[in-house]
């Protein structure tokens, strides 16, 4: 026992201080969906939602500035025995430490981020999506076409566009073009927002993707899929499952939907397509500042690419 005079104000490192004045985590999360959500898609607020919650799981909710640097460590090593991968205690310690940074820059707090300075090891556990093969790839789209409804369209429109899933599900009738020039146009909605700004494009409609816009526009006059869309949200997690359960059985392989999209790429090189036209096909960042000049190519240019790419 510790007979010190004054020793019954000692606290352990481990306790937080009951005075503060910071606001505390979720207090924090709230000034960063207010200011930081405005636009963006319920995957961004859900995300952020969910990362704090595991701190307070861990940690318990306390003002900002009463979290220490051996906090975020135990934190750390917690999301590590729940199994995530490393790439995954990366995304959700950015998360969390973006959250902490706009409340100390916002309500003017006299306090370090104890999140921004952790250890984060890079193992080698992230599982890579794999591809699917030009076999598997034809014989899925031959299962599609024979299937016939509104989860093989999404699948054949997503498998001859390289389209992210969310950018598929979230369609509009209207995104689709039918002239001399098939084309699909990627856009934000308000139901579904973009990835980036990049990822807004036009994608020439070819082989199965056109196939199922043509089938799509017989059926439909509003959402393209509309057991996703109900015009305030695209819940494409949902589609995610259906799809993925549906891959795995019609491939016989261990594949996933975003899986067609690497293997969109892979195509793409295998025809020789410029590196600048395959991002801008596909949606992808900006390799070089000269890649943002200009329009980028045309519609007919892209088109004949994708031609070589179901014809090759």
């Amino acid at each position: 026992t510790c007979n010190l005079p004054g020793s019954h104000l000692l606290k352990s490192s481990s306790e937080p201080s009951p005075h503060s004045n910071a606001p505390t985590l979720n207090e924090s999360l709230d000034v960063y969906i207010k200011l930081k959500g405005a636009g963006r898609s319920e995957y961004f607020i859900t995300t952020a939602r969910r990362n704090i919650d595991y701190v307070i799981k861990c940690l318990g909710c306390r003002p900002i500035d009463q979290y220490s640097s051996a906090d975020a460590a135990k934190y750390r090593d917690w999301l590590v025995e729940k199994g995530l991968a490393s790439s995954s205690v990366k995304r959700v310690f950015s998360s969390v430490k973006a959250i902490i940074n706009l409340a100390i820059n916002e309500l003017g707090v006299e306090s370090k981020n104890p999140f921004a300075g952790v250890y984060l090891a890079s193992r080698d556990d992230a599982k890579k999506r794999k591809p699917i093969s030009n076999n598997s790839l034809k014989h899925l789209q031959n299962a599609c076409m024979e299937a016939d409804d509104d989860l093989r369209w999404l699948v054949a429109m997503i498998s001859d566009t390289g389209m992210r899933l969310a950018e598929a599900a979230g369609l509009h009738v209207d995104d689709m073009v039918l002239g001399d020039v098939p084309y699909v146009c990627v856009k934000p909605h308000a139901w579904r927002s973009l990835k980036t700004a990049s990822s807004e494009r036009k994608i020439p409609l070819v082989g199965a993707s056109l196939w199922a816009a043509q089938r799509i526009i017989s059926m439909s006059d509003s959402y393209c899929f509309p057991r996703y869309v109900d015009g305030i949200k695209c819940n494409s997690n949902s589609a995610s499952a259906a799809l993925n359960k549906w891959l795995k059985t019609a491939t016989r392989q261990d594949v996933v939907i975003h899986g067609l999209r690497h293997t969109f790429r892979d195509r793409l090189r295998a025809v020789e397509a410029p590196l600048d036209m395959i991002d801008q096909l596909g949606g992808w960042s900006l390799q070089s500042v000269g890649q943002g000049y200009g329009d980028g190519y045309s519609i007919e240019k892209l088109s004949e690419w994708m031609l070589k790419l179901v014809n090759g």
